[in-house]
């Protein structure tokens, strides 16, 4: 029998706590609280990925630690450093990044890795673990108590839904069993064109990993389904991290996100960790995430008096 969804939020709390982060609530609590109405203002953070244009361009681009100052800037409480756009990963500069970070009054909500679980056997999967083990190790350099994951975009050729979600699981809990030693814990996307696409497919995850250092990542843009609002409700109460889009697609066509009604959920469900700005719209992301951060604070704010 898998731990319960509680163990799995206070081991995230525990990480937190381990961290210094003191995500929400008492971090050394021997039984979860009952889940409250509304667990409070929700702390905002904005993903890495949100500024991609600007981390990779060969010329002017912006540096890891001019985004932190643009994170201090629009006054969050965190960021959400993406893996990608370290160009070091060594143990002296995940420290100043942590360090920087700190001194600039954020905390580190978590950080995201590219990864593909569900190919076979051989040298190929095996690069795959050993990357996310490594990233699990930068984390606990950083800080960050949670890893995005995904579990993986496309079938490979010939192989079934079957196969890939067996590769996939199996993955996921080796990852997990090393995470949870280093006080990290991961947290599977509904990502891609396979396996996690629904609330119902991410809930199968939920239910066969063994392991309290493993959890949802929800992101509200990703969902491919009739109603993904209806998908959020059903996966909220499993989440340990939420990245919030600025559209979502209803009935295959994309229209803005429903601030709101996405914070409504996250009340509802007891959620009580960071929410994360994940930007991908075409507007140029330093005019624009500003704008979508306050309208995020609106609804957090009406959430309250809800």
């Amino acid at each position: 029998m898998h731990r319960s969804e509680p163990s799995r939020r206070q081991f995230l709390r525990q990480a937190a706590a381990t961290a210094g982060l003191a995500i929400a609530g008492p971090a050394a609590l021997a039984v979860e609280p009952r889940p409250k109405p509304f667990p409070g203002i929700y702390k905002l953070s904005v993903a890495g990925y949100s500024y991609r244009k600007h981390l990779t361009a060969k010329k002017d681009g912006m540096t890891l630690d001019g985004y932190l100052e643009l994170a201090a800037k629009l006054k969050l409480d965190a960021v959400e450093p993406t893996s990608y756009y370290f160009r070091d990963t060594s143990e002296k500069y995940l420290k100043h990044i942590r360090d920087k970070a700190k001194d600039l009054g954020l905390a580190i909500s978590g950080t995201a890795v590219g990864n593909n679980f569900a190919l076979p056997p051989g040298p190929a999967r095996d690069k795959q673990l050993a990357h996310v083990k490594t990233w699990v190790d930068h984390a606990a350099v950083l800080g960050a108590p949670v890893i995005r994951i995904f579990g993986t975009g496309r079938l490979g050729k010939g192989q079934t839904a079957d196969e890939a979600y067996k590769l996939v699981l199996a993955a996921i809990e080796e990852c997990c069993t090393y995470a949870g030693k280093h006080g990290v814990a991961l947290a599977l996307e509904n990502h891609g064109g396979a396996l996690t696409t629904t609330g119902k497919e991410l809930l199968r995850f939920v239910g066969d990993v063994k392991s309290a250092a493993f959890g949802i990542n929800l992101d509200t843009g990703n969902f491919r389904s009739p109603d993904p609002y209806a998908d959020m409700a059903l996966v909220a109460p499993h989440a340990l991290n939420v990245q919030v889009k600025v559209a979502l697609r209803v009935n295959g066509k994309s229209q803005p996100a429903d601030y709101a009604r996405i914070i409504r959920i996250l009340r509802d469900a007891g959620y009580d960790n960071y929410v994360v700005l994940e930007y991908e719209a075409k507007e140029d992301p330093l005019t624009a995430i500003p704008r979508h951060i306050e309208a995020l604070r609106k609804a957090i704010a009406e959430a309250c008096k809800g």
